[in-house]
């Protein structure tokens, strides 16, 4: 079964209160997730991300010798809008995040995407 990324993105923070709710007790689900989310923001905005736009090659520093590109994404955690600025590999895993703003509307979020360098 293959998702577009937007169809993904407006269940991940549900299934994972859901989970966390089974888990841990009712009531306690969401505030962990927000826990999670915190502490995962990275891999959080990734996965949620609704589109993206590839920037151009990281030519910043790599211990790992890992070659990385920018990519712009928009999407929405919790009714709020971003745009974030991500480092992705080859394999599509993000490894990083330079910036990451917050808007009121997907137009907002998608013209700050678009304008994104």
């Amino acid at each position: 079964m293959s998702q577009s990324i937007g169809t993904a993105s407006e269940r991940v923070l549900e299934t994972l209160v859901a989970g966390l709710e089974r888990e841990f007790g009712r009531g306690a689900g969401e505030a962990l997730a927000h826990r999670f989310v915190d502490a995962e923001e990275i891999d959080f905005r990734w996965a949620v991300r609704m589109s993206e736009r590839w920037l151009g090659p990281y030519a910043g520093t790599d211990d790992d010798g890992l070659e990385l590109d920018r990519i712009a994404i928009c999407g929405q955690i919790e009714g709020t809008w971003f745009c974030a600025t991500m480092l992705v590999d080859g394999e599509g895993e993000a490894h990083g995040m330079m910036g990451c703003r917050l808007f009121r509307s997907m137009a907002e979020a998608r013209d700050a995407m678009r304008h994104a360098h």
